[in-house]
């Protein structure tokens, strides 16, 4: 267990949501999912109704995705998305990016770090003034960030039950996206427990659980 995950979102590290922040989490993700490489992942994924495949293939679907909508030559920042899509069962999340089930494992990590690296890379480059659509509201680049951030350390934590490994992300990543788009969550609390409470993942005392939850990516909402 992280003894910085212990801590208070007031005694993390706090600041700006990084591309060095999505590159940590992403690479954090796949060390900790390597060990399991060899399960079963046509398990569900912790509370999903996904399988742990199809769950992988849907973080990197996100990570891709924001890399678009704030990377692109002509940003949108109106509703519709361009890309085609498929389910591999229709109950499954619908992607655009998916990975080669022949490659196995280490195929879905390679894919994971593909378009973690995409969204860190564009994140670097992309000039703050820039905006893109979000269904929760229209972002910014440090914002996409902190949504790939979100959703790796969440759906990190899916897939580490789905497959039978322990986790438990680091407090500044928890605290600096939790600052970036989780303005009505409590700021004395861990972390960690606080961003699984948040997405409706996880309890924490004095608070009833979430059984619906978004967040707010437009600048400034925090």
């Amino acid at each position: 267990m992280s003894a910085e995950s212990n801590t208070t979102a007031s005694a993390a590290v706090t600041g700006p949501v990084t591309a060095d922040d999505v590159a940590q989490a992403v690479r954090l993700a796949v060390t900790t999912l390597r060990p399991a490489a060899a399960a079963d992942w046509d398990a569900p994924a912790g509370p999903l109704t996904w399988t742990c495949w199809e769950t992988g293939e849907h973080l990197a679907d996100d990570l891709f995705a924001y890399a678009s909508r704030i990377g692109s030559l002509n940003p949108r920042t109106e509703p519709g998305d361009p890309f085609g899509g498929d389910r591999r069962r229709p109950e499954g999340p619908l992607n655009t990016v998916t990975a080669d089930r022949t490659a196995g494992a280490e195929g879905m990590f390679q894919v994971l770090e593909d378009c973690g690296g995409l969204l860190a890379a564009v994140v670097r480059a992309t000039p703050p003034s820039a905006r893109g659509h979000h269904v929760f509201g229209v972002s910014d680049p440090e914002g996409f960030a902190a949504m790939g951030v979100v959703e790796t350390l969440v759906h990190t934590h899916d897939l580490a039950l789905g497959l039978g490994v322990p986790f438990e992300a680091p407090a500044g990543l928890c605290a600096r996206s939790l600052a970036r788009l989780f303005p009505d969550v409590p700021r004395d609390t861990p972390p960690w427990a606080t961003l699984l409470w948040a997405t409706g993942r996880g309890d924490l005392p004095g608070h009833a659980r979430r059984t619906a939850w978004r967040w707010y990516g437009a600048p400034g909402a925090t």
